[in-house]
């Protein structure tokens, strides 16, 4: 399984509709938090997620919308006796907040954590996924995150069956690389193709800059964040933020797949105009609403379409938790 859930939306303060931040993404066995604002646990409750399935939680900043939920986690995972350990990325100059968060009441700590100071360029290499850290462009340090999925070759059953290929043969190819079948050799590429890995990034607090583009180059999924709409933009600029048609921009033109628009001023009511805003640039936009699970977008449609030439279909909706 393979989703993100919007466990808040609510840029700066939550409002009645929306909780302050809190994303959780289901990777396989992976769970990942990011930017788990106040009320992350009460989120996570109405989501049907446990604490004790984390397996990362990564922040971007240290402003309180972004973290100031962290204190429950780390208490949550010990309470649940989560097994851990859960790995625990944040951009380094911010390791004062870290640990004033993590010791911010009396608890006993029994869940271990890998905390990890980070800087701009790969955090974890992998498996299942390289995970790298961008520099964007706020007014205190602020990392964007890039899920990435090595290319792998895949066997195609149909190709298999016509060449008489099963059972210890098909072992011995995958291992080796190729197999000898009545007299004739077929080599791995002859019944496999490759598909490139899902990806997935999440930029937040940011106005437009380089690293923002380069953390969505080619991404399956991009959560971004659109604190104001267009009208606004000299806000947006005076407060380092980004409106709903430049996250737009930024998903065309690093050739995203699809956009979920997220970390709305408390300034705006209709969430329908940041939806217009980004679809002038963008076609596959979705709006985050709270508890909504967003699938990440399939790759093998994607390579199915454009072996066949035509354009991948997108899906837009949000189904809500």
């Amino acid at each position: 399984m393979r989703e993100l859930i919007v466990l808040g939306s609510a840029a700066q303060t939550p409002t009645r509709e929306r909780n302050h931040n809190g994303y959780l993404l289901r990777w396989d066995r992976e769970v990942l938090l990011f930017d788990p604002g106040e009320g992350t646990q009460r989120q996570m409750l109405f989501a049907g997620v446990s604490a004790a399935k984390l397996t990362k939680i990564l922040i971007t900043h240290f402003h309180g919308d972004h973290c100031l939920g962290l204190p429950g986690v780390i208490q949550r995972l010990s309470l649940d006796q989560a097994r851990g350990p859960v790995d625990v990325y944040f951009p380094a100059e911010g390791h004062k907040f870290f640990d004033r968060l993590r010791g911010a009441a009396a608890f006993r700590e029994t869940t271990p954590l890998r905390v990890s100071p980070s800087r701009p360029g790969t955090v974890f290499g992998g498996p299942p996924f390289v995970l790298t850290a961008g520099a964007l462009d706020h007014r205190i340090p602020t990392l964007g995150w890039r899920l990435e999925e090595p290319s792998r070759r895949h066997l195609l059953p149909e190709r298999l069956a016509a060449l008489g290929l099963a059972g210890p043969a098909v072992g011995h190819l995958q291992r080796e690389g190729s197999v000898v079948v009545e007299g004739r050799e077929v080599a791995l590429a002859d019944v496999s193709e490759e598909r490139q890995g899902q990806s997935f990034a999440f930029v937040m607090d940011t106005r437009l800059c380089d690293a923002a583009f380069d953390l969505a180059r080619g991404v399956d999924l991009l959560v971004c964040e659109a604190t104001y709409l267009d009208a606004d933009a000299d806000l947006a600029e005076r407060y380092k933020h980004l409106t709903a048609g430049q996250a737009g921009r930024i998903a065309a033109e690093a050739g995203a797949r699809r956009l979920v628009l997220t970390h709305f001023s408390q300034r705006y009511g209709d969430p329908e105009q940041f939806l217009a805003q980004a679809r002038a640039h963008f076609d596959d936009v979705v709006v985050a609403a709270d508890l909504a699970r967003i699938a990440v977008p399939d790759q093998r449609r994607a390579t199915l379409a454009a072996h066949d030439g035509q354009e991948a279909p997108h899906g837009t909706q949000a189904l809500d938790g």
